[in-house]
């Protein structure tokens, strides 16, 4: 799923590197809440982890060990990437189990990268 970026219209591309424009109010707000979550450098080696496996999922109990940290600390770790759109979340028994967002990460990546006319 392709999840471009959208510009408020009118608003001259030359105006941000960043962007290629300004930002509709929303897409900001998304892409801060993204940005929030990956000031972290727990919950940014934790996506890693999972984008590392052939599945991009792992299951919490998975991600414990290699962090160092309790259960409870990686799962609200987790569930701060899960309210910026950047996992999603399943239940499997006792488990939950983490994917890659890959439209966030693609989305995340679009603001970062330099506009194709600059």
């Amino acid at each position: 799923m392709s999840t471009s970026v959208p510009v408020i219209s009118g608003v001259a591309s030359c105006c941000s590197t960043l962007t290629g424009g300004a930002l509709d109010e929303a897409t900001a707000d998304r892409l801060a809440s993204m940005f929030k979550a990956l000031g972290d450098p727990t919950r940014v080696r934790l996506l890693s982890l999972i984008a590392a496996t052939e599945e991009r999922e792992a299951c919490v109990c998975d991600l414990t060990e290699p962090v160092a940290l309790s259960q409870p600390t990686v799962s609200h770790h987790m569930k701060v990437l899960g309210d910026a759109g950047l996992v999603t979340r399943e239940q499997r028994g006792r488990w939950a189990y983490y994917r890659v967002a890959d439209d966030a990460l693609q989305m995340l990546a679009r603001a970062l990268a330099e506009p194709a006319d600059a």
